[in-house]
């Protein structure tokens, strides 16, 4: 069979767990450059190897193509929404880039501890409240609520506008399996939103949005209004959903490895190598980074011409037992852990800091609070939440 014939479906997820989907492994060993079809009927390059897949975030010969204008038609009559962080390229990139990542630096993370720290307070407080026989759902009462208020906190997005910006944002989410025009409509949404979000923005804040749109007022700013708009476009996309599902993977794991929660219940200063454990072991993404080549080039054997798509799966990448050592065992002090949850080269998250400080807060403060927290249920009675490309609990019950 020729290569052009070979075509494979994207591996997908087990029923009743987060992934990775363990037909990964075998293509790791056997095909680590396989041509896959998408959820959307487009064919890509699906790589799994560690090596590979963090070269390719890196390599200049792949690009992030615009949501709004893959996969490429003959005929396009609608004009591209702007790009948001993940798509911008070269000197606009590099230049909104040097513009933004002061603001998820070291000081203004310590700046935003205490706060997160109180709103994960808060809704354990209520949690505890409304649990009358002390048992709650986790996703409801916790890894649901704290992600959105804290993106609403650090953004400065209105919390109340929720039902308005949330439905195209979970819709982008699986964009690998929509149609042109759904993606479209959709991106169009949150820029309309966001658009109208800075424009009615009055006296400068102390967030994101705000210090932003201050700096883009400056006289030879990096930053533009457009700038802005995309900015809050990536925030909508990336800073909430994905973290909720995340955090409520992690704390499942947790859960289900009692010995290394006991090890970090009596070790808490070891949350940071934790969270980078987490990070690698439950995956944030399931093969939704697509890039496109801008030239031929052959890897592996396999000759990836310009124009393909390519697939990089971080969640593959970082069960590879090249890179780590017994990959499928949760390590809380695994070290070193160069994982590539977040990507790699110019265009990783810029939010990860951010994203890590949540996750250790929202395990702090749960151990903290609630040190004999263990699940209500059997693990095969939990129901999983399969609308996204990243699976979760839907419902987590717990008793302490």
């Amino acid at each position: 069979m020729s290569e052009s014939e070979t075509v494979v479906e994207v591996p997908a997820v087990e029923p009743g767990n987060a992934g990775p989907p363990c037909a990964y492994a075998r293509l790791r060993d056997e095909d680590p450059v396989v041509r896959a079809q998408l959820p959307n009927g487009e064919t890509a390059w699906l790589l799994s190897r560690y090596a590979d897949v963090r070269a390719a975030f890196a390599d200049p010969r792949l690009e992030r193509p615009l949501l709004s204008a893959w996969p490429r038609s003959e005929v396009d009559d609608a004009p591209p929404c702007l790009p948001t962080f993940l798509e911008m390229t070269g000197e606009h990139h590099a230049r909104v880039r040097r513009a933004v990542l002061p603001l998820f630096g070291r000081r203004r993370l310590a700046f935003m501890v205490p706060r997160i720290r109180a709103m994960a307070e808060e809704l354990i407080d209520a949690m505890v409240a409304g649990a009358a026989d002390g048992t709650a759902d986790l996703v409801a009462s916790y890894c649901e609520p704290l992600p959105l208020r804290v993106l609403c906190e650090t953004t400065g997005l209105p919390y109340e506008d929720r039902d308005i910006y949330l439905p195209h944002t979970l819709a982008l989410l699986g964009a690998a399996g929509l149609s042109k025009a759904q993606v479209l409509d959709a991106l169009n949404a949150l820029q309309d939103y966001a658009s109208a979000l800075v424009a009615g923005k009055g006296q400068a804040s102390e967030d994101y949005v705000g210090l932003l749109l201050a700096e883009s007022r400056c006289p030879d700013s990096d930053v533009t209004g457009d700038d802005v708009v995309s900015f809050i476009v990536t925030m909508l996309m990336a800073g909430y959903k994905t973290n909720a599902q995340h955090a409520g993977n992690a704390l499942l794991a947790l859960l289900t490895h009692p010995g290394e929660l006991r090890r970090l219940r009596e070790k808490p200063s070891g949350i940071g190598p934790a969270v980078e454990e987490l990070l690698r072991y439950v995956p944030l993404m399931n093969a939704i980074n697509i890039l496109v080549a801008t030239q031929d080039f052959t890897l592996h054997g396999r000759h990836i011409r310009a124009g393909d798509a390519v697939v990089p799966v971080p969640a593959s990448a970082n069960r590879d037992p090249v890179a780590f050592a017994d990959p499928d065992r949760l390590d809380l002090t695994r070290s070193p852990n160069a994982h590539v949850a977040f990507g790699h080269g110019p265009h990783m998250c810029l939010g990860g800091h951010l994203t890590r400080l949540q996750l250790a807060i929202t395990i702090q403060v749960l151990v903290e609070r609630l040190p004999a927290i263990e699940l209500a249920v059997p693990f095969d009675a939990i129901p999983w939440d399969e609308s996204t490309p990243l699976r979760a609990p839907a419902r987590l019950p717990v008793r302490w």
